[in-house]
């Protein structure tokens, strides 16, 4: 353990997009040697869509939670739902059509909300509960996000949703960052009683829980900032800004936009940003990422790396006009499968070289990823930088491609909790948002990004004469396989349930949807600005903390393509 100063306050901040117990969390900090007085201010992240319950009667149990017990034993009888939806529920697709119709078609409830109707998404969800489980409907008092659930242990209160995570809900106005009356009405009558008003994502909530203060020693007057959504919060924590891009290449690829203009589309999502309220945010997920790369890489190049190294080398840029695109499974941006092949002569083909495949690979992958990224808004600008984390972002070649299909210097970025990094930041940042400090300026002393990669010379003007993906297909039967991909059936498997429990659990969690997790938090430790320390393991919620000197506290393919210029 590296030892700050003494006095120097601490920021704290939780990442809650896996299950695990809070409190086994904190106890593990504490006997780390935290001192949890030091804690100005604290905030964090919760997994997105997911969303809780809680009886009649919570709030005055929230209110006079005992110190001598732990919040599961406090908190078991509080919640109407004992297994709420997760992001994996995709069993609502009636509720998204009546969404959909409500608010004159999904392009038009995208340009309300950010996105066209999610089966995953919060709205759908609650309109699925209230139709189908009406009796613990009832007996509800509020509806919170995962993230708001979170802070409302902390504030020993319910807590508001903040603008950016309840732009994931189907719910929000994102432009007046109001609730829209049309969907709430859609959804559920008087829903806007059980959610409360939204509030901005820098927001202080108030004081932290006295129930915080008498069980771990926090200082009363450490305040808790509005807590977010895990994506957004991952956004702070690789300190975007506007014009960048960050692209995440892991098993699924992701990519975060910093815009000002957002265009709404029938793929993608845009949120409000959640370090500054003027600006937006977008999300692109892609489910073909690591996984197709590492098969091309076993096919074309005997499963080295190395090798895949070579042929990306040994090809040229644009390689001689041939692509792929690969949708191994079901792709999320856009809803397609199946691999599609096409020469230097723009015909389809069944197979290419095993060096020209592998560029076409991943110069299709790329390519996708700007074009999807420039229909919801992004343009590349003046010292844009794109900025890699994930596996793949440790590959040089690999990095190349990226920085030339987007003709802006590619970054890399050493974070592998950003999310729970983002909430410490943002904690920090609250404390002096209002007073009009920006994000930017109070983390100006944070670790900078590696430059990895500049772009080729000619890499716009070869990038403007590529034949790529059209991003505005729908209903192509080709490349969907068959109808029976969008089938009701299909919407079956996917049934998420989690219990609101396993955020405030004492003790052991279980099997819960597709996790199965009872591993306590492992500890590392580092305290030091520009240093962080950090709680947790990849199955629980982890926590980060830094210090910070007083004195700067400031989304099938169509087989029809069409031109696209990228310049």
């Amino acid at each position: 353990m590296m030892a700050a100063a003494q006095d120097s306050p601490l920021y704290l901040g939780f990442d809650f997009s896996t299950q695990q117990a809070l409190g086994l969390l904190l106890d593990k900090a504490k006997r780390a040697g935290l001192d949890f007085s030091r804690v100005s201010a604290l905030s964090g992240s919760g997994q997105q869509h997911g969303s809780v319950y809680w009886r009649r009667g919570a709030s005055e149990t929230l209110q006079q939670l005992d110190p001598e017990q732990n919040l599961h034993q406090l908190l078991q009888d509080s919640f109407s739902v004992s297994d709420c939806p997760v992001w994996m529920d995709s069993s609502s697709s009636r509720q998204c059509q009546d969404l959909q119709a409500a608010a004159g078609g999904a392009l038009r409830l995208a340009e309300i909300t950010g996105s066209r109707a999610y089966e995953r998404f919060t709205g759908n969800q609650i309109a699925k509960l209230r139709q189908t489980r009406p009796d613990e409907y009832q007996d509800s008092e509020r509806i919170s996000l995962v993230s708001s659930f979170a802070a409302s242990l902390f504030r020993g209160g319910y807590a508001a949703i903040d603008y950016s995570d309840g732009s994931g809900m189907n719910l929000l106005d994102i432009r007046t960052r109001n609730w829209s009356e049309i969907c709430l009405e859609a959804t559920a009558p008087h829903l806007d009683r059980l959610l409360g008003a939204p509030l901005p994502s820098t927001s202080i909530l108030g004081p932290v829980s006295s129930y915080f203060v008498h069980r771990y020693g926090f200082s009363e007057s450490c305040r808790v900032v509005a807590f977010t959504g895990d994506n957004p919060a991952s956004l702070a924590g690789m300190r975007l800004q506007q014009g960048d891009i960050a692209v995440s290449l892991g098993t699924s690829d992701t990519v975060f936009l910093w815009i000002q203009q957002p265009c709404p589309a029938l793929e993608g999502h845009i949120f409000c940003n959640p370090v500054d309220w003027q600006a937006f945010m977008a999300l692109l997920c892609f489910k073909n990422g690591s996984l197709t790369r590492e098969r091309i890489r076993n096919k074309c190049a005997g499963g080295s790396w190395e090798h895949f190294s070579v042929a990306l080398r040994e090809t040229p840029l644009g390689n001689n006009g041939n692509i792929g695109f690969y949708f191994d499974t079901l792709e999320i941006t856009p809803p397609a499968i199946g691999v599609h092949l096409f020469n230097q002569d723009d015909n389809k083909v069944s197979s290419l070289s095993p060096q020209v495949e592998v560029r076409a690979l991943v110069e299709g992958q790329f390519l996708s990823r700007r074009l999807h990224a420039e229909r919801l808004g992004y343009s590349i600008i003046p010292g844009t930088r794109v900025l890699a984390t994930g596996g793949a972002s440790s590959n040089k070649e690999i990095l190349q491609v990226l920085s030339d299909v987007f003709n802006a210097p590619v970054y890399t970025i050493d974070l592998s909790n950003s999310a729970c990094l983002g909430s410490a930041y943002r904690a920090l940042h609250g404390l002096v948002a209002e007073s009009g400090v920006s994000f930017f300026d109070v983390l100006k002393r944070a670790p900078e990004p590696q430059l990895v990669a500049t772009p080729h010379p000619t890499a716009q003007e070869v990038q403007r004469s590529r034949t790529v993906i059209s991003g505005g297909v729908h209903g192509s039967d080709e490349a969907s396989g068959s109808s029976s991909q969008h089938s009701p059936g299909r919407n079956k498997l996917s049934h998420g349930l989690a219990s609101p429990h396993h955020l405030s659990s004492g003790g052991q969690v279980g099997k819960v949807g597709h996790f199965s997790q009872s591993v306590p938090p492992t500890t590392t430790v580092s305290p030091t600005w520009p240093q962080q320390a950090i709680w947790g393991n990849e199955e629980g919620p982890r926590a980060h903390c830094c210090s910070h000197p007083a004195a700067e506290v400031q989304n099938q393919v169509d087989t029809q393509r069409k031109h696209h210029t990228a310049g």
